[in-house]
């Protein structure tokens, strides 16, 4: 018996579900609505956790090529308070274990992709419907499946043949913001911001920069306990990039000059990010011939464990089809009792740590956190 597993999404989970069952000899198909794999910027860092991300990654076949693309100096952590305050500095030693080092995530979507066969990924097809097997894309063209995974993270199409649930604002609005080749360009914040992650938190808002593999440093700053509607009443001019800069450092007044000095720093990259997520411990019965991972499941706080999540979850899944190829219903079962245990234990740290972030006293909880006892 052949199977047809239909994988919409090209994301992380989907190309390594689709990585899994390619080396264990069975054959999938990803559909994705991009055009290209280069047709969208991939974002920033990801940390992968040995036991999670770097778990799927070995069950891949991917993990030697994975440790050429790690940076283990991005586990480097620097935070802060508001003031100045140096509140905990980590710097990794070079012998250190690979347990949360840092990748590109453009570079590790490359790694997945390049690791499967040219015709495995068909760009170009934006999922429209599903029924009894049959997959419909807008451009009016279809596909057959015994098995569709819906792979196409938070606004997820597929999510709807499963459950009701949609993802929720959390009351966290986000702005995105860069300063590129930073060591060239500004040493002096270059050296302030470190190998890694350096995070100032305090007065229910928050500044990260993340150092990239390409001499990037993507700058986060994020308004928590605010509104669903909170850009467009923040009177931040998303369309001038200069002005936004300008009413993005009043917005810190009073926080130390070093801290704003990066957001001035910053060239016209302002992107406006509003967290959502899904309920935590979501699940659903179990349905012959669909199955969700990655986002479309577990929507997250972007907190550390989306992508590690989203990765494990393939290779599981694909680990589960392999071992029982005559039985995909069993297959399926098999993998969402896991992933709904695993990944609700997840939801819940991830929540936790969204809470702290929320708190008055945000950077003493979070050293508490990263300092239990």
């Amino acid at each position: 018996m052949t199977l047809t597993i239909t994988i919409v999404g090209a994301g992380l989970g989907g190309l390594a579900l689709a990585r899994v069952l390619h080396v264990n000899g069975i054959d999938a198909v990803v559909y994705e609505r991009e055009s290209s794999r280069g047709a969208r910027a991939q974002g920033g860092m990801l940390d992968l956790h040995s036991g999670t991300g770097q778990r799927a990654l070995r069950e891949a076949g991917l993990i030697d090529q994975f440790h050429v693309i790690a940076r283990r100096e991005g586990q480097d952590l620097r935070l802060l308070d508001p003031d100045g305050t140096l509140l905990l500095q980590e710097d990794t030693p070079d012998d250190a274990a690979l347990e949360r080092p840092e990748v590109d995530r453009g570079d590790l979507r490359t790694l997945l992709l390049d690791s499967l066969p040219e015709h495995a990924v068909r760009w170009g097809h934006a999922f429209a419907s599903a029924d009894q097997g049959l997959l419909s894309f807008t451009d009016g063209h279809s596909a057959t499946y015994d098995l569709l995974v819906g792979a196409d993270g938070a606004d997820s199409r597929v999510r709807a043949l499963l459950t009701d649930a949609r993802p929720a604002h959390t009351g966290h609005n986000m702005v995105e913001l860069g300063i590129p080749d930073i060591d060239r360009t500004h040493p002096d914040l270059a050296a302030m911001v470190g190998r890694g992650n350096y995070w100032v938190l305090g007065n229910g808002q928050s500044l990260s920069a993340q150092r990239n593999g390409d001499g990037r440093v993507r700058i986060y700053l994020s308004f928590y306990n605010s509104a669903e509607d909170w850009f467009a009443t923040s009177g931040i001019p998303f369309g001038d990039p200069g002005a936004a800069r300008a009413r993005l450092i009043e917005m810190f007044t009073g926080w130390h000059p070093r801290f704003t000095a990066l957001i001035a720093a910053c060239d016209d990259t302002v992107l406006p990010r509003s967290i959502t997520t899904l309920p935590v411990g979501l699940t659903w019965p179990s349905t012959p011939g669909v199955t969700l991972l990655g986002d479309a499941a577990h929507l997250m706080p972007p907190v550390g464990q989306g992508a590690n999540m989203a990765l494990l979850d393939g290779a599981l899944l694909g680990l589960a089809l392999a071992t029982h190829p005559n039985d995909v219903p069993a297959a399926v079962q098999e993998y969402e009792r896991e992933m709904f245990a695993r990944t609700s234990a997840a939801g819940r740290q991830s929540a936790h740590v969204q809470e702290i972030l929320t708190s008055p006293d945000a950077s003493q909880k979070m050293l508490a956190f990263f300092q239990p006892g």
